[in-house]
């Protein structure tokens, strides 16, 4: 009887351990703008002859990784608009008007994801919803996992690379800059700190 008890204690035990272990994989992060480890970027061809690069100063965003279960990753990104930098202030504040962004009367972008396909190596394609110039649209982006582990200041980070492309005109975006200027790439660097529990 003795043994019998000592072996049920014994499998609750690993059965309570193995369940604390499957859960810890699944963390919240919040993506480091305070330290700038985070970067939303967007490039789109001049003319045909060279490429045209930009960012967003301005954001914010979190999302949940779970190693056991990539595809349950979720992703959420609010850019403020009006933050745009293409490193020109003539340029930027025609970017800011109604031909292009319209900050004023749309101070948000945003990209909230519905499902994560995984694929080999860390790559995968996180599907969602963009909203832009007040229009949401479904994009996909292509997605490489950087790397994670702890930092100097006692906190845990994970870090990905993703990018997509779009066309302006989906947007309500209709400024004719030519035919080689028609698709913009939106590039996104993003470090999250693990929310400690």
């Amino acid at each position: 009887m003795k043994n019998k008890l000592a072996s049920l204690r014994a499998s609750l035990l690993i059965l309570g351990l193995f369940a604390g272990g499957m859960s810890a994989h699944a963390d919240d992060y919040v993506i480091d703008t305070k330290g700038m480890h985070a970067a939303i970027q967007f490039r789109v061809a001049h003319l045909g002859y060279s490429w045209l690069y930009g960012r967003f100063n301005d954001f914010e965003g979190k999302f949940n990784y779970d190693e056991s279960a990539p595809e349950k990753a979720t992703l959420e990104v609010i850019i403020e608009t009006s933050s745009v930098d293409s490193n020109h202030a003539e340029r930027d504040k025609h970017l800011r008007g109604d031909d292009f962004l319209d900050v004023e009367k749309f101070p948000q972008a945003k990209f909230v994801s519905t499902n994560y396909i995984p694929g080999k190596e860390g790559s995968g394609i996180l599907k969602g919803n963009f909203t832009l110039h007040g229009v949401t649209r479904p994009i996909e982006i292509s997605v490489n996992s950087i790397g994670a582990g702890n930092d100097p200041w006692g906190g845990y980070r994970r870090g990905f690379h993703g990018s997509a492309k779009f066309a302006m005109a989906d947007y309500g975006i209709l400024k004719n800059l030519g035919p080689a200027s028609k698709n913009v790439e939106l590039i996104l660097s993003i470090e999250g700190v693990r929310v400690k529990k």
